[in-house]
């Protein structure tokens, strides 16, 4: 049985209702069967939104082998055997644009890319396609590749990752953008929030990354931070649990992806969504950041 009410609010990205708070499967770990469980317990407490990609995770257990799937590939056939026949609601978001090789693909090599991930999810069409840009001074040609897959059926909608205000105009400018994903949180990638302000105005959603990790990043884990530690212990709740919070208060149309191989820690993220916190503690857990938007 489905768990509603346990994930806050919903937002739209472009005709699929998410609830806010999603799961990103970049950490599912290496143990296949428990990533199964993890996931079918995710749908269960209310998920109806996945973040995946094709690379993700690349640490996964090499002897893994359904549908003759590589480490590579490993999450995304890990969800397909989790989940498929997928529910009706769940709308599963992948990326696409960096390279095996550490670099970003070219336009006519995005199809293949699209492609792999429609094969290994075992789907005729992807809900959304996020452009992970890398480097670019203009996305309009790979995103516009990716808006002729859009034509053709292939993918539903479309999104841009790690990207800047800049890239969102000229995207917008060849198609629909339904939600933009880069770094944020409380004392990580702040200097996006002017892009988190200009997507509340045109209702795109704002997906963040690394809001649980800060700049542990690939390291994972939940990052330390004084202010959270203390609100955290006075609300009798986890510092995740804040974090994911803070992230929700930032406007409506903000969707949290945190991503977990723990099974404790899962129901500990879907809790966030009923914690509210007003603007004094809201402005005693931030600290701003000096990083630059974009390019992480």
């Amino acid at each position: 049985m489905r768990t509603q009410g346990t994930v806050g609010s919903t937002f739209r990205l472009g005709d699929l209702t998410v609830n806010r708070i999603g799961f990103g499967a970049k950490r599912l770990g290496h143990d296949r069967e428990h990533a199964v469980l993890l996931l079918r317990r995710a749908v269960e407490l209310g998920v109806n939104h996945i973040d995946t990609a094709g690379w993700y995770p690349t640490y996964a257990d090499a002897s893994y082998a359904i549908h003759d799937s590589t480490p590579l590939h490993w999450a995304n056939e890990v969800i397909r055997r989790a989940l498929s026949p997928y529910p009706e609601d769940l709308v599963l978001v992948t990326k696409v644009g960096p390279t095996a090789e550490g670099g970003l693909a070219r336009p006519d090599q995005l199809r293949a890319q699209v492609e792999e991930n429609l094969r290994t999810l075992g789907r005729d069409h992807l809900d959304v396609v996020n452009l992970r840009q890398h480097g670019l001074d203009s996305v309009a040609e790979h995103f516009g590749a990716l808006a002729e897959l859009r034509d053709a059926g292939l993918i539903r909608h479309l999104g841009i990752s790690n990207a800047r205000a800049e890239h969102l105009a000229q995207a917008q400018a060849i198609a629909p953008v339904v939600c933009v994903q880069n770094r944020y949180g409380v004392d990580f990638g702040r200097l996006n929030d002017h892009l988190v302000r200009v997507c509340g105005e045109q209702g795109i959603a704002f997906v963040p990354f690394f809001a649980l990790a800060g700049t542990g990043r690939e390291a994972g884990g939940v990052a330390g931070n004084d202010s959270v530690l203390a609100l955290a212990r006075a609300r009798g709740v986890s510092p995740a649990q804040i974090r994911l919070a803070w992230i929700l208060s930032r406007g409506p149309h903000l969707l949290a992806i945190p991503g977990t191989g723990n099974l404790e820690h899962l129901a500990d993220n879907m809790a966030a969504g009923s914690i509210q916190l007003d603007p004094a503690e809201l402005s005693g857990a931030t600290d701003g950041a000096s990083e630059r938007a974009g390019d992480s």
